[in-house]
């Protein structure tokens, strides 16, 4: 080679050494950074794939962050009822103390009077300021809303779940499949109206408890009933004399109602007091379909739990005890209820909801038995009345509802929130490591091109320097 206006191996050698000095700052730059993709010019689809797992692992983290919230916002919420909770056992320990009248003074009573007005207060006090972040949360203002609840046909509601699309409202249609039952006992003496022609001892068994009655002969049925009636809150058994025949019945309806009656002894023959179709008898729990599904029940409590719908009603009597597949009963729910977003996915398919009712005196118990509020001084059920056995019964109610709801806290707890939490650190632990596969520097690797790249360049340096001496050897022509 003897031209001197273009030096061609200068021209590789430049071009050698600019590569070399581009593949070494690419080194250089993904050490420092630790990362394989800094632009999109490395890798266009590896750029597009790890942005949208890098999209994922913020949602996912936002999900976490959001149930281990919601979980101590119920577990605020559990810890006021567990106070609630201590203060009924301590309630029901002043009304069983108090109904053993003869042991106790009047100072005595009214001490444990004013005793339960204080804890009626406190637990009114407890359902108004338990809080989170400002938020009540005992005191309905997490309750679900709903609209056109038929009182004639639902005495209680409670919704524990419901998922409703945002901008419309969830209807609940309440169909009787089959009717619910009272146990029913009938019986009748030897005389000619079914009077008793003997002395007679009965014993009469119900769901509450057990009472003997004796009864002369000559008895009349009507008189039979009446004494039967007057221990109703004892056995949970009324009786109605109609036709010559005596019909016994529970108080209540459903597979927890029994009526039992048993002929203890007898001054005449064993006939005289005779029972039609067996002397015990249990009643039947209603068939109910809620929104089409089959309900659980249990007297005149029905229940419905599916992934949209969660609740569980109160039916009246009246209702529960019409002709199948002709009572029917519809609501709305049109809102409320704690909402979280538990998911990667903001919507309906992400969001986790639960019903908190308000817990204060005025709305534990039920409508039949009383509310809570009915033990304070000067009304229905407080020590003064002498109803020990209802006030007694409300209480028991208000343990079962406030055990309930914690139960069901509880349970969203470890069954949604930490069920939740952890699938979800699995998942993100997995998008990382989906993440760092595309984008992160193999540091290994890197290195290795680095000392490449650099003994390279400086290759490319000296062979640059020897091109730049090729052309004087075209001087040596002109000597």
């Amino acid at each position: 080679m003897t031209r001197i206006n273009t030096n061609v191996q200068n021209l590789i050698a430049k071009r050698t050494l600019d590569s070399n000095n581009h593949s070494l700052t690419t080194a250089l730059n993904r050490l420092s950074t630790g990362l394989r993709i800094n632009t999109g010019k490395d890798d266009p689809a590896g750029l597009i794939a790890s942005e949208g797992l890098r999209s994922s692992k913020v949602a996912i983290n936002g999900a976490i962050n959001n149930a281990r919230r919601a979980d101590q916002v119920v577990g605020i919420a559990e810890a006021g009822l567990g106070e609630i909770n201590a203060l009924l056992l301590e309630l029901e320990n002043l009304i069983d103390t108090t109904a053993n009248e003869a042991g106790l003074s009047d100072a005595e009573r009214e001490a444990n009077q004013l005793q339960i007005d204080t804890i009626l207060s406190s637990i009114n006090r407890i359902a108004g300021v338990t809080a989170f972040n400002g938020e009540k949360l005992l005191n309905g203002n997490y309750d679900f809303i709903t609209s056109g609840v038929d009182g004639s046909h639902l005495t209680g509601l409670q919704v524990n779940s419901a998922k409703i699309p945002l901008g419309t409202n969830r209807d609940v249609n309440i169909q009787m499949v089959s009717s619910a039952t009272v146990a029913e006992v009938i019986g009748a003496g030897a005389g000619a109206t079914g009077e008793l022609t003997a002395g007679t001892t009965l014993e009469i068994r119900g769901r509450y408890g057990t009472d003997v009655l004796s009864f002369a002969s000559g008895t009349s049925l009507s008189d039979v009933a009446m004494a039967i009636q007057a221990a109703q809150d004892l056995t949970g058994v009324t009786a109605s004399a109609n036709g010559g025949q005596l019909y016994l019945k529970s108080t209540e309806v459903g597979s927890d109602a029994m009526v039992g009656v048993r002929v203890l002894n007898s001054a005449g023959s064993p006939g005289d007091f005779t029972v039609t179709g067996g002397d015990i008898a249990y009643g039947l729990d209603p068939e109910v379909t809620i929104n089409g599904a089959r309900a659980t029940t249990r007297g005149l409590e029905a229940s419905v739990i599916s992934g949209t719908l969660s609740l569980e009603v109160q039916l009246e009597e009246a209702f529960a005890r019409m002709t199948a597949g002709a009572s029917t009963t519809a609501f709305t729910i049109t809102g409320g209820g704690a909402k979280f977003a538990i998911s990667p996915e903001v919507g309906l398919i992400g969001q986790e909801t639960i019903g908190i009712g308000s817990v204060n005196t005025g709305s534990l118990g039920d409508h039949v038995l009383g509310r809570l509020s009915s033990l304070g001084r000067g009304q229905a059920n407080d020590i003064h009345s002498g109803n020990y056995h209802n006030a007694q019964r409300i209480l028991r109610k208000a343990q079962e509802q406030i055990s309930s709801l914690r139960g069901r806290i509880g349970a969203f707890q470890k069954d949604t929130l930490e069920t939740t939490i952890n699938s979800l650190l699995i998942a993100f632990e997995n998008t990382a490591a989906a993440e760092s596969a595309i984008r992160d520097a193999d540091f290994a690797v890197e290195t290795s091109s680095m000392t490449r790249a650099q003994i390279l360049v400086q290759s490319n340096l000296a062979t640059l320097k020897m091109a730049n001496q090729i052309p004087q050897n075209a001087l040596s022509l002109l000597s």
